[in-house]
């Protein structure tokens, strides 16, 4: 092979080679395009998954502990750190058993002899050395109280005189005041179902009672209490400060729901088969026209009719902390920051001046928040959050205004959660829903105001029967 031929071989192989490279240059360009995009796309779908897997609990939003599905992740607590050691606190009074100043029974121990020499001591004058007490409850045992009704012949005019018997007996037998009041509140008040109510009378007080007759107890019980139940309502509709909630259960298998309006003095809780504004209309037509009303942001109660709202900031809390870690945008950790300056403000002081600086630094840090852009597409739920407080704007801070109006709803979350407590242990409501609402009100009402529970049901038992 001549010198040329080896030249326009290697010539040839060149411009191979190099069509080669070139092809080789242009894969790698597209692979890092689509290297690229695949990067985008992961990015993406981890987005998704992470908003998809991101379930909301009682740590991020209203739902109730209860709902909370087990996983590993420990949950989340809305409290800051205090820096203080868990467990009792420097100057806590703990509480412990005391001996009282005049027990029901002595029993008197002295030495008759003595040890050491056998002498008697039995005529030596003995002194106190120490002294122990032990606390127990006597065996409960019914008793029978027999009213007999006399009659007399006057010996003027020769006509017969019965006497009348108390208001409250009122059938040849029937059970007292005391087992009515306890049965209204074991039932109520300790949720105990009917069943379990009548082997609690029968092992612990030997008593035979039927599950018809806690029934009926119950049912005279609420028509007893129907004047004071009526009475909180009117306290209530006229208070300064409410807040309102509503909760589901189950009435003969059905969808119920039932609803609390309270404050710091009241509880009215009532049953009703719609979540709807009519259940507010039909209970207070004129709304609360002296009140602030407290609520978590649910429709019906923002359209009752009263002097002002307040949004509970406990539910834009966990509202927020859901936002956080969901969308991870920097808007809803400074939102946080603010409702949790003005937390601090009502801590500080009760009430405030609309004119305070401190007043005015927060409601004009709102306004710059409410009005700061935030990408739908990126932030949706984020954006609509904030939609949502545009709309209540008046109703985030009106706390600070009112000394007797509290910064959150949690007041009305405790009180309406008796009746889910009630229907966890006893299954459902069958058709005392009403006596429930009638006599847990009065409950509620005489704790929140200091009155002994079993006085006052007491007291119900001893009303004269209406009707």
């Amino acid at each position: 092979m001549t010198l040329e031929e080896q030249v326009l071989i290697l010539i040839a192989e060149n411009a191979q080679l190099k069509g080669i490279i070139k092809e080789l240059e242009a894969n790698i360009i597209q692979q890092g395009k689509i290297i690229s995009q695949q990067n985008n796309r992961i990015s993406e779908l981890e987005r998704l998954l992470h908003k998809a897997t991101l379930l909301k609990d009682s740590s991020n939003s209203s739902k109730p502990p209860s709902t909370d599905i087990s996983t590993p992740k420990r949950n989340q607590s809305l409290r800051e750190k205090s820096g203080k050691k868990s467990g009792g606190q420097i100057g806590h009074q703990g509480t412990t058993l005391k001996q009282v100043s005049n027990p029901d029974e002595i029993v008197k121990i002295e030495p008759h002899y003595c040890k050491d020499c056998g002498c008697s001591l039995d005529n030596i004058e003995p002194h106190i050395h120490s002294k122990r007490q032990v606390i127990d409850i006597p065996p409960v045992k019914p008793i029978v109280t027999e009213y007999q009704n006399y009659s007399k012949k006057c010996p003027r005019c020769g006509k017969s005189q019965t006497s009348s018997y108390p208001d409250n007996v009122t059938n040849h037998i029937q059970y007292g005041d005391n087992i009515n009041s306890f049965v209204a509140y074991c039932s109520v008040y300790q949720y105990i179902p009917y069943k379990r109510l009548k082997e609690l009378f029968k092992h612990l007080f030997n008593l035979e009672i039927s599950q018809g007759s806690v029934d009926n107890i119950l049912e005279r019980m609420s028509n007893k209490s129907t004047s004071i139940y009526e009475r909180i309502h009117t306290e209530i509709s006229t208070s300064s400060s409410v807040g309102a909630d509503e909760t589901s259960a189950k009435v003969n298998g059905k969808k119920w729901w039932f609803w609390v309006w309270q404050n710091i003095e009241s509880t009215f809780i009532s049953a009703s088969s719609s979540r709807g504004s009519k259940t507010i209309e039909a209970l207070f037509p004129d709304g609360f026209e002296h009140s602030i009303l407290n609520s978590d942001r649910w429709g019906a109660h923002l359209k009752t009719n009263c002097k002002g709202h307040q949004l509970c900031t406990a539910h834009l809390l966990r509202d927020i902390q859901y936002l956080e870690e969901l969308e991870k945008n920097e808007w809803s950790h400074r939102i946080k920051s603010l409702l949790l300056e003005g937390l601090e403000l009502k801590r500080q002081e009760s009430k405030y001046n609309q004119e305070d600086k401190r007043v005015l630094r927060l409601e004009g840090l709102l306004d710059l928040l409410l009005t700061e852009e935030i990408p739908k597409s990126d932030y949706p739920k984020t954006s609509t959050f904030q939609r949502a407080l545009k709309k209540h704007r008046n109703s985030i801070f009106t706390y600070l205004y009112y000394k007797n109006v509290p910064p959150d709803n949690n007041g009305s979350e405790r009180a309406i959660r008796n009746a889910k407590v009630k229907q966890k242990v006893s299954g459902q409501f069958k058709s005392g829903q009403n006596r429930f609402c009638i006599l847990r009100s009065v409950i509620d009402t005489c704790l929140k105001r200091g009155v002994d529970i079993m006085f006052a049901l007491n007291g119900i038992s001893k009303f004269a029967p209406t009707g």
